[in-house]
């Protein structure tokens, strides 16, 4: 197993402060990680196609620490480029974050393609949205492909997260460099079952996100749960961040479905509850090495 994380996992230290991208190198490096992922949002850094500099550092201080950097992970709203009559700009937005990762040494990378707390209306404007952001996949895709990338959709937010429309999209791209990054914990975002849906996922994964999350069949008061971290499902359930192993996904039975999958790509902790990012990284580290090993 390649177990790695994403930088994503210290984005309140970097809110804070306390850190930035290039300490997450030698903070992950010094945890004994296989890889990182670089992530854009919780970065508190400039976005890479704006700062090459920074990606040419970044670049440079992980093969010092002998840290791969394995994949790449951007945000990207085709929906609302395509409703602002700016869909072109988006895809060159896109565009410009693939030769970022070229210039990091990243193979993978992975895009949205609405934003995130986008929501459908309808069964039908579901259908348009789908087939609309298709062809902008498409087309990032091949020209990931001159460059010698490899794209990926993840299953995040509220939109494209159902297992089966994360497939159908795959499907309809049909690019043989378009696959997914599939998160074990986000499918509740969708109240869908994480370890049926793990299952569905593996055969067009090439990254895994471990992730965990306390939750609550109803997110109710006392108290303001979304000031407290909590996010509410579609079907009205709670879900708080936590660290890997302290929550209450099956992730051993989850793991197991993965490792007998034959999966060999990046396995990725990414981490997004309160507790001490550093703390809780090394922690989650620990729990996903102990359950690939009984695994086996």
């Amino acid at each position: 197993m390649q177990l790695g994380v994403s930088s994503y996992s210290f984005a309140s230290t970097i809110a804070a402060g306390g850190t930035g991208l290039l300490d997450v190198v030698d903070l992950v490096a010094d945890l004994g990680a296989d890889h990182l992922e670089i992530a854009q949002a919780g970065s508190g850094a400039a976005d890479l196609p704006d700062d090459p500099a920074l990606a040419d550092a970044l670049a440079d201080r992980a093969a010092r620490r002998g840290l791969p950097l394995t994949s790449y992970v951007i945000a990207a709203d085709f929906r609302s480029a395509q409703e602002a009559g700016d869909l072109e700009a988006e895809v060159q937005r896109v565009f410009g974050h693939l030769e970022a990762a070229r210039r990091l040494g990243v193979q993978r990378v992975r895009h949205d393609v609405v934003a995130w707390a986008w929501r459908e209306s309808s069964q039908a404007e579901a259908r348009e949205v789908a087939d609309l952001v298709v062809g902008p996949c498409q087309r990032v895709a091949d020209r990931a492909a001159e460059l010698g990338l490899a794209t990926m959709v993840e299953n995040h937010g509220f939109f494209m997260n159902d297992p089966a429309r994360v497939q159908a999209l795959v499907a309809a791209v049909d690019r043989p460099n378009f696959s997914t990054l599939v998160d074990v914990g986000n499918f509740l975002c969708v109240d869908a079952d994480p370890l049926e849906a793990v299952r569905t996922s593996l055969p067009t994964a090439s990254v895994v996100h471990l992730k965990d999350f306390h939750v609550r069949a109803r997110l109710e008061p006392p108290g303001d749960p979304a000031a407290e971290g909590w996010l509410r499902t579609t079907g009205g359930a709670g879900l708080l961040g936590s660290v890997v192993g302290d929550g209450d996904l099956p992730l051993a039975a989850i793991v197991r479905e993965v490792r007998a999958s034959g999966f060999d790509g990046p396995v990725t902790i990414e981490f997004e509850g309160p507790e001490d990012d550093a703390a809780a990284v090394a922690k989650g580290l620990a729990h996903a090495r102990q359950l690939w090993a009984e695994a086996a």
